[in-house]
C-alpha cells in the first residue's frame, strides 16, 4: 500500500519514513501543504498521515480537498494539537483517525493497519486458495508453508490478494507498491514479480496477461 506523509517536522518525517517502509508501505513525503495539494493530485494514495499546523496552509484543508476528490483515500490525523474541538473538528472534517503526538510507532501502524482492513472486510487475515497473508504478522504461507518475501515481493502479493481475479498492469502495481522514486521505465515489477513466482513454487499461480499485466488466479 502506498502511503503519503504530511509532515514539517523533518526528523520525524525520517523516521516515519524508515519504519512504515520497514513495514512494507512505500511511502511518499510532502513537507507543506502545497506539496501535498501538488502530490494528491498526480498520485493515487491508500492512506494519508496529515499533520495539522503546516507551512503554507493547514491540515484541515488539505483533508477537505482529498475528501472533495472522492478518491476514498484513507486519513489519519497526526498532531500535537489534543484539544477536544480540534479532535472532533479533525473528524468532522473528514478525518479517519486523530492520533496526538508524542505516540507510540507500533500504536501508528496498528492504526494504519486497521484503516487498511476496511477493503479487505476488517480481517487482517488475507486467503486465496491455500494462499494466506497475516497482514498484522507480514506472514505469508503457501499450503502451511512459510514463504519469506522482501518488501515488494509482501506488497506485490498482498495487492493482487486483495484483487484475485482481475488483471492489475504494471502500471497499477508500481503506483501502489513502489513510491515516487520508482522509475516507471525500468522492469522492476516484471523482476520482482518474477522473484515471486520462483518463492511461491507454483506455476501458473500468478499469469501474465499480454500486454496488459498480471492476475493472481482464483481457486477453481
Amino acid at each position: 500500500m502506498r502511503l503519503l506523509v504530511v509532515e514539517d517536522e523533518e526528523d520525524l518525517v525520517d523516521a516515519l519514513r524508515v519504519g512504515l517502509a520497514r513495514a512494507g508501505y512505500a511511502v511518499d513525503v510532502a513537507l507543506d501543504a502545497p506539496v501535498a495539494h501538488e502530490k494528491l493530485q498526480v498520485n493515487t494514495y491508500d492512506l494519508v498521515l496529515l499533520d495539522l499546523n503546516l507551512p503554507g496552509g493547514d491540515g484541515f484543508q488539505v483533508c477537505r480537498e482529498i475528501r472533495a476528490a472522492g478518491k476514498g483515500v484513507r486519513v489519519i490525523m497526526v498532531t500535537a494539537r489534543d484539544r477536544l474541538d480540534d479532535r472532533v473538528r479533525g473528524l468532522d472534517e473528514g478525518a479517519d483517525d486523530y492520533l496526538v503526538k508524542p505516540f507510540a510507532f507500533p500504536e501508528l501502524l496498528a492504526r494504519v493497519r486497521a484503516l487498511l482492513r476496511r477493503d479487505t472486510g476488517g480481517t487482517s487475515v488475507l486467503e486465496v486458495g491455500q494462499l494466506r497473508i497475516d497482514t498484522a504478522r507480514m506472514e505469508v504461507s503457501l499450503g502451511g508453508r512459510a514463504l519469506a518475501l522482501t518488501p515488494k515481493e509482501y506488497g506485490v502479493l498482498h495487492y493482487l490478494m486483495t484483487r484475485p481475479g482481475h488483471v492489475v498492469s504494471s502500471e497499477e502495481l508500481l503506483e501502489h507498491v513502489w513510491d515516487e522514486h520508482a522509475d516507471p521505465f525500468t522492469n522492476t515489477v516484471r523482476v520482482t514479480v518474477g522473484n515471486l513466482r520462483r518463492k511461491l513454487q507454483e506455476d501458473g499461480l500468478i499469469e501474465t496477461i499480454i500486454s496488459r499485466g498480471y492476475r493472481l488466479k482464483e481457486p477453481a
